[in-house]
Formats: structure tokens, sequence, C-alpha cells
């Protein structure tokens, strides 16, 4: 492995798996508004619906960690669209790309066919 690949690791694990732990254990505060659902889900008796709570909350804060690292300049990443044009996401997004994944009316909403929660719809 290249001392570049492992780099890309090291920023992978350190602001976007152990972030999003770090942001689910926190989400356990009895004030947290992820926490009061979870907790609701929990008293539903079933592993099963327990699960459909936790799983698109988790995934959602894993890709916006990833956007985050983005945003912040850590993770240097450019894609290529449908059309060959190759963008530098971290210019082209402004910085804002996990905000434009998580805020109301945003990718979430506009592109998601599964289930998520918008914890900000209230702010519209």
């Amino acid at each position: 492995m290249s001392q570049e690949i492992d780099e890309f690791a090291k920023i992978l694990i350190e602001k976007v798996r152990d972030a999003v732990i770090q942001s689910s254990d926190r989400c356990l505060n009895e004030q947290h508004v992820v926490a009061k659902r979870w907790k609701e889900a929990a008293a539903r008796g079933t592993p099963e619906a327990f699960v459909k709570v936790l799983i698109p909350d988790i995934v959602d804060d894993t890709l916006f960690y990833l956007l985050r690292a983005i945003d912040d300049g850590l993770l240097k990443l450019s894609f290529t669209a449908s059309s060959g044009k190759t963008v530098d996401l971290s210019t082209e997004g402004l910085s804002e790309l996990a905000g434009w994944y998580m805020g109301s009316g945003a990718w979430r909403e506009k592109y998601a066919k599964e289930r998520f929660v918008d914890d900000f719809a209230d702010l519209k």
C-alpha cells in the first residue's frame, strides 16, 4: 500500500468512521432529538422497528461526515459527470456539500427513495 493510500485511509477512518461513531454516541444524550426518536423506536418492542429507525440516521450521518471532510479540504476528491466534465468537489461544492445533503429541501429530500427524517423541517 502506498503512503498516499494510507493517508487517505487514515483520514477516512478518523474523520468519517470515527466521527460518525462519536456523533451517534452523542445522540444518546436524553435531550437530543435523535435520542428521542431512537428511544421511541426501542420502546415499540421489536428489534426490527428499532433498526429501521437507526439505519437511515446512521447512513445519513456517515454521508454528512464524508461530505464535511470534502468541504473541509481533508479529502480532496473530484467527480466526473456523465457529460465527461470533471469538477473538484471542494472548489465546486463551495464548502457546502454537507449542508446541501442534510438541509431541508436538499439532496436527501430531492433524490432519496428510501426513508429519512428531516430534523430541520421546522426551520423552513
